[in-house]
């Protein structure tokens, strides 16, 4: 049967938004599309959830009221992992993701969206690495001290660029994000952004919740360029389900599991099964009919084994290609902080 393909395998969903400042509990069933026990409904294994930070201004204040919401979401996210382990498990590498998937407790992934959170200070990024950071998206709708965005934001003045692509200090970011082990992800970046990130970095990196440019003309969608970078790199696409990256003008109702599944297999054709996955945008926009919360995961699946998917290249997708780039990233921190490397 094709909803088999779903049964038992280590699932991870790498693009997650939290209620902020409030909102309902993720410990009960209610009316986020995510929360523990649709985790367990669909499947899941872990979740990468996000630190979402709104571009603000590059000035002082800013940038320290962008610090704050960090800390303080990052620590809401940690509020999911209880010590006396009645929710889920913090989980900081790919071998702890993996001993709660044994465990059978789903897997708690920080996340932060938008670099602006660190402002110029690198010492931040260590902060946050340090409570169990493993990927930053660089930026979000708007310049910021890292880079150029896919999307300008004029009410912050922003002109179509700032810098080119990278910022000197991004490219200080990108390399600190490598000596802590801390993916670098290019969702919401300019293109120059992302392909001087792509080859800056010393480890694969990935789009956490992208669409493709040739399917949807969207800026925060990839193109075959982008793609053909990303792949020829070892990196990733997670393939997202906001309605319109995946269609043109749509809305929630006009899209289906099978818009999110055209995606999928362009992206494998274009750059081979080991390079996508999924990040849903769940609870920041996501959802398409038959997939409107994570408990319906397996829908997805089903459709991908209608495809003739099997069994591996499932488990690929779903998670096995963001465990792979995972351990890489981990991989590369260790050799360089190792003595060999100074």
């Amino acid at each position: 049967m094709v909803n088999d393909l779903h049964d038992g395998i280590l699932a991870i969903d790498t693009h997650v938004d939290i209620p902020w400042p409030e909102g309902p509990s993720p410990f009960e069933d209610g009316p986020r599309c995510v929360d523990l026990p649709k985790l367990k409904q669909g499947g899941i294994a872990a979740v990468c959830f996000m630190a979402y930070i709104p571009q603000g201004h590059r000035d002082a204040a800013g940038h320290l009221a962008a610090a704050g919401r960090t800390r303080a979401m990052l620590n809401t996210i940690h509020a999911m992992a209880p010590a006396d382990g009645s929710g889920g498990m913090l989980t900081r590498t790919a071998y702890e993701i993996e001993a709660a998937f044994a465990a059978g407790k789903p897997g708690i992934i920080p996340a932060i969206e938008n670099g602006y959170g660190i402002g110029r200070d690198l010492s931040l990024l260590d902060e946050f690495a340090d409570l169990g950071v493993r990927y930053i998206t660089l930026t979000h709708n708007g310049h910021n001290e890292i880079g150029d965005a896919a999307i300008p934001l004029r009410n912050l003045g922003d002109d179509d660029t700032c810098f080119g692509g990278l910022s000197d200090f991004g490219q200080s970011v990108v390399d600190r994000m490598n000596e802590r082990g801390v993916m670098v992800d290019i969702s919401h970046t300019a293109k120059s952004t992302m392909m001087q990130a792509v080859k800056r970095s010393r480890a694969p990196v990935l789009a956490s919740h992208s669409c493709m440019r040739a399917l949807c003309d969207h800026k925060r969608n990839l193109d075959d360029e982008q793609l053909e970078l990303l792949a020829a790199t070892g990196g990733l696409v997670q393939i997202t389900m906001v309605s319109n990256f995946l269609k043109a003008r749509a809305r929630t109702n006009d899209v289906t599991v099978a818009d999110i599944a055209d995606h999928i297999d362009y992206a494998v054709k274009r750059m081979g099964i080991d390079h996508v996955g999924i990040g849903t945008d769940f609870d920041g926009g996501g959802g398409v009919k038959g997939f409107m919360h994570i408990g319906q995961a397996a829908n997805l699946t089903a459709e991908l084994g209608r495809r003739g998917y099997g069994r591996a290249e499932v488990e690929k997708i779903w998670g096995g290609n963001v465990l792979r780039l995972l351990r890489h990233t981990e991989q590369v921190a260790a050799a360089l902080s190792s003595p060999a490397s100074a």
